[in-house]
């Protein structure tokens, strides 16, 4: 806490505060991060694993075979939410399971499944979205912001 912030405190409240930092349980940053690296690399591992699979099986190339392997990896990771079981590695992993697709993917299914109760457009649909929604505006937001640069460099390239 900074000084600033502690001059507004009363003294008791200082006190409290100097208390509850002498006692507040210290993080394993190391550990967690060595999870967290651990459990994404296995992650990104199965999706390539995943990505191998439909290059060798099927006629994909290196540039198709993007938009299968992300479906695969949503799939797997709705069904690992929807057993229970994604929410204990997450636990365990910590920002180790919060890979851009799956952890997404986690995310809108557990809101979904939180909600279902009220209804599938209002409850399912609704609160789905409510996370998924801002998500889908700033995607779509930087995309254009990202074209409209780089068509704007190509302009003053080729000029």
């Amino acid at each position: 806490m900074s000084n600033k912030k502690k001059k507004k405190l009363t003294p008791v409240q200082q006190e409290y505060h100097s208390f509850s930092k002498v006692r507040e349980p210290k993080r394993p940053v190391l550990i967690n991060s060595i999870r967290a690296f651990l459990v994404g690399g296995l992650i990104c591992v199965i999706g390539q694993g995943v990505a191998e699979f439909f290059l060798w099986n099927f006629d994909f190339t290196e540039k198709t075979v993007g938009n299968p392997t992300i479906a695969i990896m949503i799939l797997i990771a709705v069904i690992l939410t929807a057993l229970g079981v994604y929410d204990h590695i997450a636990q365990w992993a910590g920002a180790g399971t919060a890979v851009p697709v799956t952890g997404f993917a986690n995310s809108v299914a557990s809101a979904a499944m939180e909600h279902r109760s009220e209804g599938f457009v209002l409850g399912v649909g609704g609160k789905m979205f409510k996370l998924a929604g801002s998500v889908i505006v700033f995607g779509v937001f930087s995309a254009f912001v990202v074209a409209l640069v780089k068509t704007l460099l190509s302009k003053l390239g080729g000029a």
